[in-house]
C-alpha cells in the first residue's frame, strides 16, 4: 500500500497537516490535492482542534506541480479536445458552506475552514506551493526557505486566483515583480514584502510555529478566531459601511456566548482563560 501523500496529526488542539512527497519535494498530484483536501476538512470538525498547521516533509514545503505527473497534457490534442473535460480533471471544486463562491476552488478553499491555518514553510515554495502558501492565513518561514511564482518561466499565467491574492499581500509592486520575473526571493526579501510574518532558523520552525499556535489555541476564544476570520475575508468584498454592520451584529451576537462572559471572568479573576467556542 502507497504511503499516504498527507499526512495528519492532532494534539494539544492543533492539528499538523503536513504534505508527504518529499522525495519530489512534496510536489502536487490529484491526490495530493485530494488527501489535502480532506485532511482540511477533518481538523475544521474536529471539536479538539482549534489551529491548524500545515508544512512539508523533508526540505522542501511545496516545489509546485508535479511536471511528470502532468506529462498527460503534452500528448492532448487541443484542436479536439474536451475543454469542459479538461477543466474538471484539472480544476476541482471544493465545496465550503457559508462562503463566497471564489474561496470554494482548488486551492483558495483555506479561507473558508473556520479555523487559523498556520503555514510553517520549511523550504521551496515555488509554482503550486507559492500558491498554496498565499492561501494560508498567517506564514511563517525557516531562514532555508524560498519562494518563486515560476508561472511566466514555464508559459503560464498567475494560476488560481494567484492575480488577486498575491496583490493584497504584498501591494501591487511587489505582485507584478514576482509574476513578471518567476525569481526565486529567499524568506528575508519575503519578509520585508510582507510575504511571510516571521523569519526563524530551519532548526526552530516548528517549535516557534508550534509555540504561536500554542497561544492561539490556550489564550483566545476559539469563537472569536472563527468570526474574525470570516470577517477579515469577507471584508475584502464589503465596502467600509457594510464591514461596520457585520461588525455590529457579531458584537452583539458575542455578548450571548459562553466566551464573552469567560473572556470577562478570567481577567477579572487573574487566572488563565477557559474557553469553550460556544
Amino acid at each position: 500500500m502507497a504511503d499516504p501523500t498527507v499526512l495528519y496529526e492532532a494534539a494539544d488542539s492543533i492539528a499538523t497537516i503536513t504534505l508527504n512527497r518529499p522525495d519530489r519535494l512534496n510536489a502536487i498530484t490529484k491526490d495530493l490535492e485530494d488527501e489535502l483536501f480532506a485532511a482540511m476538512q477533518r481538523a475544521e470538525q474536529a471539536d479538539d482542534v482549534r489551529v491548524i498547521i500545515f508544512t512539508g516533509a523533508g526540505r522542501g514545503f511545496c516545489a509546485g506541480a508535479d511536471l511528470e505527473a502532468l506529462s498527460w497534457l503534452a500528448g492532448v490534442d487541443w484542436n479536439t479536445a474536451d475543454e469542459t473535460e479538461l477543466r474538471e480533471r484539472l480544476v476541482a471544486p471544493r465545496p465550503c458552506k457559508g462562503v463566497a463562491e471564489g474561496f470554494q476552488k482548488t486551492y483558495s478553499y483555506f479561507p473558508a475552514i473556520d479555523k487559523p491555518i498556520i503555514a510553517a514553510i520549511n523550504g521551496p515554495a515555488v509554482g503550486l506551493g507559492f500558491v498554496l502558501s498565499m492561501y494560508c492565513d498567517i506564514r511563517m518561514a525557516a531562514d532555508s526557505a524560498c519562494f518563486g511564482t515560476a508561472f511566466a518561466a514555464r508559459g503560464l499565467i498567475a494560476e488560481h486566483g494567484l492575480s488577486w491574492m498575491l496583490p493584497r499581500l504584498v501591494g501591487l509592486s511587489n505582485a507584478l515583480d514576482l509574476l513578471f520575473s518567476a525569481r526565486i526571493i529567499d524568506p528575508h526579501e519575503a519578509e520585508r514584502m510582507g510575504l511571510v510574518s516571521r523569519v526563524v532558523p530551519q532548526e526552530k520552525l516548528m517549535d516557534e510555529v508550534r509555540a504561536y499556535a500554542r497561544l492561539l489555541a490556550t489564550t483566545v476564544s476559539p469563537r472569536s478566531l472563527s468570526v474574525m476570520k470570516r470577517q477579515v475575508y469577507e471584508a475584502i468584498f464589503q465596502d467600509l459601511g457594510e464591514a461596520i454592520e457585520t461588525a455590529n451584529t457579531e458584537m452583539l451576537a458575542s455578548f450571548h456566548c459562553e466566551d464573552f462572559a469567560e473572556g470577562v471572568a478570567h481577567f477579572l479573576e487573574k487566572r488563565p482563560p477557559r474557553f469553550t467556542g460556544k
